[in-house]
């Protein structure tokens, strides 16, 4: 547990240092390299190395790592996987490029990516880039992606496409969004969800979204036979757990009370925030009215992961500053304590995540 807390300290520490804020000079038709923005690429590059080094270098942590190593094992006989056919061409090329039993590299190249868009979406979708870092440290989302390391990278992919929706580049948005599918075709849901929380959605939606969620409570059978229809592997496997998470749905709760506070302020003009908080909502009803879905934080993670981006925004729209500074320190202190308990419960929840064991010491 000690090697992920110097870690998430050296790294926030190094995020805290990057300045968000434009740094390229424009001379003619050439782009100036800045000494501001090289420092923030410097910084960024140093946060990149320290976490790629602690993913790339572990073994059997991850409560599925040996269940990929299988995988692989399986695709290189040309047996059959349950796993898209993105991801097994990928790991067919890999064997190619460094030998049927290397499966640490295919472990490092994904951490690679998966880390890789994480810290450009931070970069390009926050407005305070140490803040929404430590956020997504501190909310387990990095130690998460040693399990699931496919769902993971899909999860990345889709906060980083979310920039080409702001944007308007939406054939770049569809073009990620399945490409990240042949890895994971859960990211398939962001394709219709994204879109529909981008607009700004009249009052009538919301008497719509509550009878909606009503349905949920009250039919479920229902939900699960069209589930099923697309996902019929999950139907009493060991996903089918019919639970919810209590702590996401106190974080949701929290983060929409925070937000109609601040809604003036932060959320009713800005097209990012509001995308944020209409997400938000989405999250809440899935935790609370979805327990009947199978492995319900697939859904539910592509919703409430722009809590890192959304909350910072919020803090920065109070306008006094004693208050500001006092609910700053206080929510970084509660995620100091959920990483703490996060860090605790991977001991005994069968993740696998603590402690850690790197392939050079194993």
């Amino acid at each position: 547990m000690t090697i992920y807390l110097i870690l998430a300290a050296v790294t926030v520490l190094l995020g805290l240092l990057v300045e968000k804020k434009e740094n390229t000079v424009i001379v003619g038709n050439e782009k100036i390299l800045t000494r501001g923005k090289l420092r923030n690429f410097s910084l960024i590059f140093g946060i990149f190395a320290f976490l790629l080094m602690v993913s790339a270098l572990r073994i059997a942590i991850g409560n599925d790592y040996w269940e990929y190593t299988s995988i692989f094992s399986l695709i290189s006989q040309n047996r059959y996987v349950s796993t898209e056919f993105g991801f097994n061409f990928f790991v067919r090329v890999c064997h190619f490029l460094f030998g049927k039993e290397n499966y640490i590299v295919i472990f490092g190249i994904v951490a690679a990516a998966t880390i890789y868009f994480s810290l450009k979406s931070i970069y390009l979708l926050s407005e305070r880039f140490g803040y929404s870092f430590f956020l997504y440290m501190v909310f387990g989302i990095y130690l998460s992606g040693f399990n699931s390391i496919r769902y993971y990278l899909v999860l990345a992919v889709a906060m980083y496409a979310v920039n080409f929706l702001f944007t308007k580049e939406y054939e770049k948005f569809i073009l990620l969004i399945l490409l990240a599918s042949t890895f994971h075709m859960a990211v398939l849901f962001c394709l219709v969800v994204y879109p529909i929380a981008k607009l700004r959605w009249k009052v009538w939606v919301y008497p719509i979204l509550g009878v909606f969620a009503a349905s949920l409570l009250a039919f479920p059978n229902f939900y699960r036979r069209i589930i099923f229809l697309f996902y019929p592997f999950y139907e009493n496997s060991v996903y089918d757990t019919q639970t919810t998470s209590v702590v996401q749905i106190a974080r949701c709760a929290a983060v929409l009370i925070f937000s109609l506070i601040c809604y003036k302020a932060a959320v009713k003009n800005s097209e990012k925030n509001r995308f944020y908080f209409q997400l938000n909502m989405l999250a809440l009803i899935v935790y609370c009215c979805c327990s009947f879905m199978p492995v319900i934080s697939r859904i539910g993670y592509f919703l409430n992961v722009f809590h890192i981006f959304l909350i910072p925004s919020l803090l920065q729209s109070v306008s006094k500053k004693w208050l500001r500074i006092t609910l700053t320190v206080l929510i970084a202190l509660a995620g100091v304590a959920y990483f703490l308990m996060f860090l605790e419960n991977c001991r005994d929840s069968g993740t696998h995540i603590v402690p850690y064991w790197n392939w050079i010491m194993y």
